[in-house]
């Protein structure tokens, strides 16, 4: 895996953009490219660019429904049988970090997916706050049609070169939520690591339940990471999950790095914590081989 911490000027160079044009127009042209308005400005200095060389990488469709639900496959070239981990994003949706952590996974082997899950409510790389967001896409996306559209992603990926005895998960903010309920509705799963998703919530008619409801039932190990200086996910409500965790789920368990707040992994943002980051990234490689998905 190549990880190349560039300046700014190489990475304008690289994504053909000037000194002088506006961050905002720095946004996806396709699938999986550019950034989410809503989430620039982008920090290019600490910025992670992983290259495809000796990658299959590209956007794929699978129909769900009679809705092609866009996903970022990566994956070693001309490889088959291969370990599987569905890369769960942010609410900013399938952008350029995103599609960045799934060729981190293909570099060491892996057949790395990440789905557009907002397809249906809109583009989240276009909204231009994160309210508006908030409120027209991530608010009107129901828990049950991510599930449907994962679902139907695993069953490409076994029909696809993917091995569905090692298959993973693992997601980021609102992804990292995903993750815990994905790992409960998919017992077939050997592993999750959830970056930071929120545990606790009101229940509504798109999230009728949430992590901490589903713990005391969970089958599938989830390796939790989360930063103490995280003002949105208390660590009340950790203390929330553990405990329930603890009544008869899985042996899951929490990493709560101290002098990092939220999305400390988004390395295009100013919450990036490069230490803990990379520290975060090698419990979950570890973690997946704890529990056989390498």
């Amino acid at each position: 895996m190549e990880n190349l911490k560039q300046d700014a000027a190489s990475l304008l160079a690289k994504t053909g953009l000037s000194d002088g044009v506006d961050r905002r127009g720095f946004i996806k042209a396709a699938v999986g490219t550019g950034f989410a308005v809503a989430a620039l400005p982008v920090v290019a200095q600490t910025m992670i660019h992983t290259d495809t060389a000796g990658l299959t990488a590209g956007v794929v469709k699978v129909n769900v429904g009679g809705v092609d639900v866009p996903f970022y496959r990566a994956q070693p070239e001309g490889k088959t049988h291969l370990p599987v981990v569905l890369v769960i994003s942010e609410i900013f949706g399938l952008h350029e970090h995103i599609a960045d952590m799934a060729r981190r996974f293909a570099k060491l082997g892996y057949l790395a997916l990440a789905p557009d899950l907002f397809v249906r409510q809109g583009d989240p790389t276009t909204a231009p706050s994160i309210a508006d967001l908030m409120k027209n896409i991530i608010s009107r996306t129901p828990d049950q049609q991510v599930m449907g559209d994962l679902d139907a992603i695993v069953a490409w990926a076994k029909a696809n070169g993917g091995d569905g005895d090692k298959m993973a998960i693992t997601g980021f903010c609102w992804g990292g939520r995903i993750t815990w309920m994905y790992a409960a509705h998919n017992p077939a799963l050997k592993a999750g690591v959830a970056w930071y998703g929120r545990l606790v919530g009101e229940p509504n008619a798109m999230s009728p339940s949430n992590p901490v409801d589903i713990a005391p039932t969970l089958k599938v190990p989830v390796l939790g990471l989360y930063g103490l200086k995280d003002s949105g996910i208390t660590q009340e409500s950790i203390a929330q999950m553990k405990a329930q965790l603890a009544k008869g789920g899985a042996p899951s368990t929490f990493v709560v790095y101290p002098d990092a707040g939220h999305a400390f992994n988004a390395d295009y943002r100013p919450s990036y914590v490069a230490a803990d980051a990379k520290d975060g990234f090698q419990r979950t490689l570890a973690w997946f081989r704890e529990h056989g998905v390498a």
